[in-house]
């Protein structure tokens, strides 16, 4: 048997270090060529790290969160024949930088992280199943503060009634789950409500979680602060009646829902954008505020602001200007799923023009998006509402919403801001003229 060190591969792109994000394999566990080992974070892409070889792992170079140097060592495994190192080479409790490596067969992107404001890591992962050539665990002792314990949703929730803190109980399952009858076991000893705990809702808690802020979750705060630290923000809302667009996209949905697909609001919200930024070519604009210029752009890559497991991605619906809104509703689709199966490509999750950002029903009344650096403009929807109006001199109900939107003040003029916002207003409230040209 020989000892096979994989070193952190280059990614490419001149990064010289990465933050390793998930381990995919433990100590002790035998793994194929190919099988992937660890996934690791750049600026602006999450890649899965894949086993160059079959052997099986003695030893993990790193902790989720870590920065590491590319060229360092990632794995060490015990494989059959020589390996890269000598057989009697000791197992060091250390790093090894000096020793001939080889590589890691090169990086699969798994989810592009955008170049512009964007799967959550968790700081510790579950424990393995243990293989059925192997016992079963033995009940785990009291876990570490942080320590996330095993339990089905179902056990959490009867152990939040009891007024059990689920770190404190013995699992017997598999892999340590702690089941159904550990907390009765445990409330039997004194523990929960059997001793005299109040009612749910009313139980003192004094648990604290700290949660590590790495890997897509970083990303996004690093985008977001440099944003605002970079760009002079100022928002403008107005509210606009939909009642019309409502009306037309539920006839256009019962005509052709069948065989071009459901149109929410999102695609004819971006096709009056489109129309809009006609006559306001400053606004689809990104400013390199290092080297003083702005270019604006014919083709409108719109960026659409979609939340995952992880946070927020914003993959690129590419020349929205050349689509009618069944194409940038499929688009949209697409993109969405590419982006929450983290499976969205680097060039699909930067390069965009301009932003949209809509929570759907969710959106409240107004609100301020952060712009997407180094853009110069986003457009916040908020949701739909029905409410009493006065029209003619008459009160009767309207769908009115919301949009809220925000400018770099240091490019984009607030007249020319609103003035844009109020051209979008004007088609959605005439929403044929989404369909003529």
């Amino acid at each position: 048997m020989g000892i096979h060190v994989i070193k952190m591969p280059d990614i490419g792109e001149g990064i010289a270090e990465v933050e390793l994000v998930a381990w995919h394999v433990e100590v002790g566990q035998t793994i194929k060529e190919d099988q992937p080992l660890a996934d690791v974070m750049t600026d602006k892409a999450a890649v899965e790290i894949p086993s160059p070889v079959t052997g099986k792992v003695i030893e993990l170079g790193g902790r989720i969160g870590e920065m590491m140097a590319v060229g360092s060592e990632l794995i060490r495994l015990e494989v059959e024949g020589d390996g890269n190192l000598k057989a009697a080479a000791p197992v060091r409790e250390t790093k090894v930088a000096t020793a001939p490596v080889a590589a890691a067969a090169p990086a699969k992107p798994v989810a592009d992280v955008p170049a512009e404001p964007p799967v959550q890591p968790a700081a510790h992962r579950a424990p393995a199943k243990p293989r059925r050539d192997e016992p079963a665990a033995q009940p785990r002792a009291a876990l570490a503060p942080g320590e996330r314990p095993l339990a089905s949703p179902a056990v959490r929730q009867r152990a939040w009634d009891m007024g059990i803190e689920l770190r404190y109980v013995r699992g017997t399952g598999e892999a340590g789950r702690i089941l159904h009858e550990d907390l009765d076991a445990y409330a039997r000893t004194g523990g929960g409500s059997a001793r005299g705990a109040q009612p749910r809702g009313y139980n003192e808690r004094h648990d604290e979680t700290d949660v590590p802020v790495i890997g897509l979750r970083r990303a996004i705060a690093r985008k977001m602060q440099e944003a605002k630290r970079r760009i002079p923000h100022f928002s403008y809302v107005e509210e606009i009646d939909v009642t019309e667009l409502e009306s037309l996209r539920t006839e256009r949905n019962r005509r052709h829902g069948d065989t071009r697909g459901k149109l929410t609001p999102l695609p004819l919200l971006i096709r009056a954008m489109v129309i809009a930024l006609r006559d306001f070519p400053q606004i689809n604009a990104r400013f390199d505020d290092e080297a003083g210029v702005v270019t604006r752009y014919g083709a409108v890559h719109m960026g659409v602001a979609t939340q995952t497991d992880g946070g927020l991605t914003v993959p690129v619906l590419r020349h929205a200007e050349a689509r009618d809104v069944w194409s940038i509703s499929a688009e949209i689709a697409r993109l969405a799923d590419a982006v929450r199966a983290n499976r969205a490509h680097r060039d699909e999750l930067s390069g965009s023009t301009i932003t949209i950002s809509s929570l759907g029903a969710l959106g409240g009344i107004v609100s301020t998006p952060v712009i997407n650096h180094p853009e110069v403009g986003i457009v916040g929807v908020n949701r739909i509402v029905e409410r009493p109006m006065i029209r003619d001199g008459a009160i009767v109900a309207r769908k009115m919403m919301n949009l809220s939107s925000s400018f770099d003040h240091r490019v984009v003029d607030g007249a020319d801001a609103a003035e844009f916002i109020q051209a979008v207003r004007a088609v959605l409230e005439r929403p044929a003229l989404l369909f003529v040209e």
